[in-house]
């Protein structure tokens, strides 16, 4: 897949087959779309194009609305869509002056003028330009004048699915990670490079690597104890992950940390990728640190019993 970070950037593309959105989490639902993008391309002897935007418009037109957490980070976003096949990825600059495009100029200058369209892809509740106004009864319309043709996925095929990014956000939320990765078609994941704590883990036999999550914005699940998989160094190691305030300790700062089991390696400033796989239980305050002990063992048993069977 070929990836164009800017307009100025795109080459003459041979039967560009497009479609456009934000496509954050990859999952069910854009892969529908996806699919048939790729199947019309193939039949026209085409490329399938996927138009995105950086940032997510909605940090950009409510940008005192902190409240939205990405299910990808950017890199993500682009080996998601490689793996769905696609043939050019065009991230689009997303400012002030492009939110105030109209849908005529969007599909005049980028559409027609850039990419040469042959055919536009959609879903059926799609909606593009200044203030969402445009609509599929728009995008016929100037189908007709500009000379390409428009489909729009059917109501039916993309809700047989039942997935949007908001029931991604809303599982992890709650902590319900197999759900998220059930609409997303593979394991939710997060990537951070590891910092120094307090330690305390390695004095109860169980040390912990803290993690600062590569980008702010990525969406974080539920605090609780979750069933992890560690991708460290092209290695692969099993693990247990705790999301919240560590109240048994300190209870003062809010940290992502993961204990990998049959792992005693320096690494300090290391980036690790972590794939959840289940939720094993909610972040509890315990009376000592035996009583504390005695449930990561308990924990550690049923992680390895969960991610056993998940591995097989």
């Amino acid at each position: 897949m070929k990836v164009y970070y800017s307009l100025n950037e795109l080459p003459q593309i041979k039967n560009a087959i497009v479609t456009q959105g934000t496509f954050d989490g990859v999952h069910a639902a854009h892969l529908v779309i996806l699919n048939r993008l790729n199947q019309i391309a193939k039949e026209r002897k085409g490329e399938s194009v996927v138009i995105t935007f950086q940032p997510h418009p909605r940090m950009v037109i409510f940008p005192d609305d902190h409240g939205l957490k990405l299910l990808h980070t950017l890199d993500e976003k682009i080996a998601a869509l490689e793996k769905a096949g696609v043939d050019h990825l065009l991230i689009i600059p997303f400012t002030k002056d492009f939110s105030r495009l109209t849908s005529l100029q969007f599909i005049q200058d980028i559409i027609v003028n850039k990419l040469n369209t042959k055919v536009l892809v959609i879903g059926y509740n799609h909606r593009f330009g200044k203030n969402r106004e445009g609509t599929f009864v728009n995008l016929k319309e100037y189908s007709s004048i500009y000379g390409f043709e428009v489909e729009e996925i059917p109501e039916q095929d993309i809700d047989d699915v039942a997935v949007s990014s908001s029931q991604i956000r809303n599982a992890l939320n709650s902590g319900d990670v197999k759900l998220a990765s059930k609409y997303l078609l593979y394991p939710y994941q997060i990537k951070g490079k590891v910092t120094k704590g307090k330690q305390l883990g390695r004095t109860i036999g169980f040390p912990t690597a803290n993690i600062v999550l590569n980008d702010e914005n990525k969406q974080i699940p539920a605090d609780g104890v979750y069933a992890v998989i560690v991708f460290f160094n092209k290695r692969t190691f099993f693990g247990m992950l705790n999301i919240g305030m560590r109240p048994t300790v300190d209870g003062l700062t809010h940290t992502v940390e993961v204990h990998m089991f049959d792992f005693d390696e320096d690494i300090y400033d290391k980036e690790l990728s972590v794939q959840f796989v289940d939720k094993l239980r909610n972040e509890i305050k315990f009376e000592n640190l035996a009583a504390l002990t005695n449930q990561l063992e308990n924990d550690k048993l049923q992680a390895l019993s969960i991610l056993t069977a998940f591995a097989k």
